[in-house]
């Protein structure tokens, strides 16, 4: 079924775009890293991995369930602080109405993006538009506000959900 599209889409509006190939997202992001003169260490590059490899939004606690199986034993303060990391460089989104971490489509790129978060099925999408963050910023300003961060999250029910 086509899609109408009066603006210009990015890939990442795509349902069915995410990262397919978690070792060439980790890749890209030891890349990025170089780049800014950071390092991605062995556990910071392991919980990308497993964000990556979800192809989902995953909770902190699912990241250490899976990293007990791979190590045997994680102390949640390590992950929390690989998260931050994460976090701070723009390489993940936190979506905060779910607890869960994605990850981000552009790591050599920071930017805020909305998310169209399914309620069934728990896939999120984001949203490519510059319009939309662009507009939020623009009435924040307006009211005298200096907006650092963005975060829009809506919720409801995927393409696929919605015709099931």
């Amino acid at each position: 079924m086509p899609r109408s599209r009066s603006h210009a889409v990015h890939d990442c509006t795509d349902p069915d775009h995410h990262v397919h190939d978690a070792g060439a997202y980790v890749r890209a992001v030891e890349q990025a890293c170089a780049d800014r003169g950071l390092r991605l260490t062995p556990l910071r590059a392991q919980v990308l991995g497993l964000i990556a490899d979800a192809g989902k939004p995953v909770k902190a606690y699912d990241l250490l369930d899976a990293m007990k199986e791979e190590n045997g034993s994680s102390a949640p303060p390590t992950v929390y602080r690989a998260l931050d990391f994460l976090l701070e460089q723009g390489f993940i989104h936190r979506l905060a109405s779910v607890n869960a971490f994605i990850g981000c489509h552009h790591p050599n790129l920071r930017h805020s993006v909305p998310f169209l978060i399914c309620d069934n099925c728990q896939s999120a999408t984001e949203l490519e538009d510059e319009r939309i963050c662009g507009l939020l910023d623009e009435q924040a300003r307006a009211l005298g506000f200096a907006p650092r961060a963005q975060t829009l999250e809506v919720h409801g029910l995927c393409a696929r959900c919605a015709a099931a």
